[in-house]
């Protein structure tokens, strides 16, 4: 595989974000609790939202689903004893979450100044980055602006394309902030895309259009960096709290399952459907290139699972067996390589119900009939956010691979007619 070093870049990473101003979570544990009733499920949804102390790590969505939930120093003997009086089980699955913070927080300050795939960087950085790339490739990337951001920042993305009258492929991430390994493993797919002389990628890049957006919530993934690496939700200013929860805010079955209308959740929705500007704007964005995006492909973190719609109902979408078929394939060819397992289905079955996903938008309101979810690495973890830079690579070759099967089996489905 080569790699694009970028002279004109070399950013020299002098400065990075300001380390001593992050949240800390010394002796914050990670507890993993497992709701078996009604009742306890309910007990859940009040602690997340009465107390800030608590910090769901997981939505709390299903009976019998596990949620994994960071509590302060102060919290923990409380905790326990609330839920050990509610009879919901649990067990201490990581003490001490700042340990594995400061890890991160080292390996992210001794990089190594120029831009590759072996650390993550900042939005700064990824920006540059693909400011540099239309430099390089004037007549094969276009700078694209998506959207804007409640902090006024810019949705920016490129456009890639080889030859005219292709089919669109649309690949979006960073909607959740904290996902780190999101933008990392789209930036690495990007650049593979324009610099790999492997014949089989050769032939897919230049097969199709390549619409890519590494930050769909800019604000969030720099809030990450410079205050609280476990921000999810954009910035926008709620009644009592900050931000919504990006992909539970589009106009597609909006709140109807697996979001919340409390405004401190993780998983809350919004005041309506759009009240985001980063998904009004994006979407506003997808919207005038109908009729030309053929492929819809999200990337988050963290289970190892590829999902199709729908999020809001079991009831199966009209292509569900060719999804299932396609979504197969992908995940056979994702496992080549390093063995990685991947659980393929629809969203409501395969992880959890959530509705008003980015997802189910493009397919049940622009006809993208495409349209699929990446839940990177890890398959399990206390905390999957923060996945070992060194694992940047390795994910992005293996869901590389698994794209061009992707691509390659809806093509033999007649998607691309």
């Amino acid at each position: 595989m080569s790699y694009l070093v970028l002279s004109a870049l070399t950013i020299v990473l002098i400065i990075g974000p300001c380390w001593p101003e992050l949240i800390r979570y010394d002796n914050y544990n990670i507890y993993q609790v497992k709701p078996e009733t009604s009742e306890q499920l309910t007990l859940l949804e009040h602690l997340e939202s009465t107390s800030d102390s608590l910090r769901f790590l997981t939505p709390i969505t299903t009976v019998g689903r596990s949620v994994n939930i960071l509590v302060a120093p102060h919290k923990q003997p409380e905790f326990l004893d609330i839920l050990k009086d509610n009879g919901v089980a649990q067990s201490l699955i990581e003490k001490d979450f700042q340990k594995t913070l400061d890890a991160e927080q080292e390996s992210f300050k001794s990089r190594s100044g120029v831009y590759d795939w072996n650390s993550y960087h900042t939005l700064e950085e990824n920006y540059e980055w693909l400011r540099t790339l239309v430099e390089q490739y004037p007549d094969k990337v276009e700078l694209i602006v998506a959207g804007s951001t409640y902090e006024g920042r810019e949705i920016l993305g490129v456009k890639v394309s080889f030859k005219p009258d292709n089919k669109g492929v649309f690949l979006e991430t960073g909607i959740h902030a904290r996902e780190w390994i999101g933008p990392a493993t789209v930036t690495y797919i990007l650049n593979q895309l324009l610099t790999s002389e492997d014949p089989a990628i050769r032939a897919t890049a230049e097969k199709f259009d390549w619409y890519i957006i590494p930050h769909a919530n800019p604000d969030g993934y720099a809030y990450t960096h410079t205050r609280d690496r476990l921000w999810r939700k954009t910035r926008s200013r709620s009644l009592f709290c900050y931000g919504a929860d990006p992909n539970r805010n589009w106009d597609f079955y909006w709140n109807y399952v697996g979001a919340s209308s409390f405004g401190c959740s993780e998983t809350y929705a919004g005041s309506s459907a759009f009240s985001e500007i980063e998904t009004k704007s994006l979407s506003d964005y997808i919207k005038s290139l109908d009729g030309r995006i053929h492929t819809y492909i999200a990337f988050h973190s963290y289970s190892q699972i590829l999902l199709f719609p729908y999020g809001h109902t079991k009831d199966h979408a009209p292509n569900h067996d060719d999804l299932q078929q396609i979504g197969d394939a992908a995940a056979a060819a994702l496992a080549k390589r390093y063995g990685t397992k991947y659980k393929v289905g629809n969203i409501y079955e395969a992880i959890y119900p959530a509705s008003g996903a980015s997802v189910d938008w493009v397919y049940g309101t622009r006809d993208i009939k495409v349209a699929f979810t990446y839940e990177l690495r890890p398959a399990s973890s206390s905390n999957g956010f923060v996945l070992p830079a060194n694992q940047i690579i390795p994910t992005g070759l293996e869901t590389l691979d698994s794209l061009m099967a992707l691509l390659g089996e809806a093509e033999k489905l007649n998607y691309y007619v």
